[in-house]
């Protein structure tokens, strides 16, 4: 038995390994980070305050009448309040990771974009008011927005989202949650 579980430890170590070195030779030439703030409220009477990195590796392909497509990923933290007289747990504490697909003008100094993405999240609590539970601390997020870069060297960035956050079925009740967020960003 030793044997059989050393043969696939040997392998899998090894793709572990060449993965690492390859995201950190991605990441050492990202072309760009950023920092992003956002604020949003959701359909069940909760406001959402989220700090965001973002990380634009410059990827780009599809270049369509001025506009192409672009990857984008992002990690979020992010904390929910509810003032709801039955709240169970009234603040609540998110943390996930997002890859966006972004389709941007190329050149200029305003630069407008829509985009989209499906990450995940972690949620601190599952349950938020006496009649709303979410179920389980492992959400999906997927997101779709519109937004605007600009300045001289593309540092600003502000944008609408519109973010629906379930867990996929996995276990019920699975009511989701949406939310609307208005975000800022600053690119360095």
């Amino acid at each position: 038995m030793q044997k059989n579980k050393r043969s696939w430890h040997q392998p899998l170590s090894r793709v572990a390994v060449c993965a690492a070195f390859g995201l950190a030779s991605a990441a050492a030439h990202a072309d760009r980070f950023g920092v992003q703030f956002a604020a949003g409220v959701a359909d069940r009477d909760i406001k959402k305050a989220d700090i965001g990195v973002s990380w634009d590796p410059g990827l780009t392909w599809w270049e369509i009448g001025g506009f192409h497509f672009t990857l984008v990923g992002e990690g979020h933290v992010s904390y929910w309040h509810t003032t709801e007289d039955n709240a169970v747990h009234p603040n609540i504490w998110e943390v996930g990771i997002t890859p966006v697909v972004r389709f941007v003008k190329s050149g200029g100094y305003f630069r407008p974009f829509i985009e989209a993405g499906v990450g995940v999240r972690l949620l601190s609590h599952t349950r938020i008011t006496e009649d709303f539970s979410v179920a389980t601390a492992f959400q999906f997020a997927d997101m779709v927005g519109v937004g605007m870069i600009f300045g001289d060297r593309q540092n600003y960035q502000v944008g609408y989202r519109f973010q629906h956050l379930s867990n996929g079925g996995i276990k019920e009740p699975n009511p989701g949650i949406n939310f609307s967020q208005l975000y800022l960003q600053y690119n360095f």
